[in-house]
């Protein structure tokens, strides 16, 4: 992008909302498709887990809530609606179908909450929301699959429910860099922070302290 480009975005969208007070950590859709060479969806994003992993290992030890996102459809796709019509890799989370488990090295603690969903915002059609309310979060902090897809309409959702949005950069990953990119460029421009691992960490360690 030009230096004009961002001189522009700068002046017109360069506020930063910083950290929350109460935060919740929501590790979005890491899906075993998005990590098998033989699948179609695979986006070859090993690195967003391993940081989603650390960031998570972190909030489990400052006391932060952590939750994990999945997508499952009926048998008989009768849930899926609109977005599986379009969607051709929806398939992959039809209930039972192994592309749909989490990925390997993730494995769901009994203290996480699973929230499981059928469109690409984990706010749309779920209780997040209000179960983000009751626990008294004010900012979420998301990592997940994908950054042009669930990421980013979860972002959007989360900035429209009140919750100030920090987006992981290094725990967010998508099939090819450019969608990546223009995304995160966008949700840091109108709707999150977009932060660095090494800032996330720093963050929730000295919420531990």
């Amino acid at each position: 992008m030009s230096d004009d480009l961002n001189d522009n975005y700068q002046r017109a969208y360069g506020r930063s909302v910083g950290f929350g007070q109460r935060p919740a950590l929501i590790l979005i859709d890491f899906a075993q498709g998005y990590f098998d060479p033989a699948c179609d969806l695979y986006a070859g994003v090993d690195d967003a887990l391993a940081s989603a992993l650390r960031v998570r290992e972190a909030a489990k030890a400052a006391g932060v809530p952590v939750i994990l996102t999945n997508v499952v459809l009926h048998p008989n796709c009768m849930d899926g609606g609109r977005f599986f019509e379009k969607s051709k890799p929806m398939r992959y989370f039809i209930r039972g179908n192994p592309m749909g488990d989490w990925a390997k090295g993730l494995v769901p603690d009994d203290d996480e909450l699973i929230v499981s969903k059928q469109y690409a915002s984990a706010f749309f059609g779920t209780s997040l929301a209000a179960t983000l309310t009751s626990l008294g979060v004010d900012s979420v902090l998301l990592t997940g699959l994908t950054t042009s897809g669930c990421v980013r309409a979860t972002c959007v959702d989360a900035m429209q429910h009140g919750f100030r949005t920090l987006v992981v950069e290094e725990a967010c990953g998508d099939r090819h860099p450019d969608p990546h990119r223009a995304n995160l460029f966008d949700m840091n421009a109108k709707y999150a922070d977009v932060v660095s691992e090494a800032d996330t960490i720093a963050y929730l360690a000295a919420l531990r302290a």
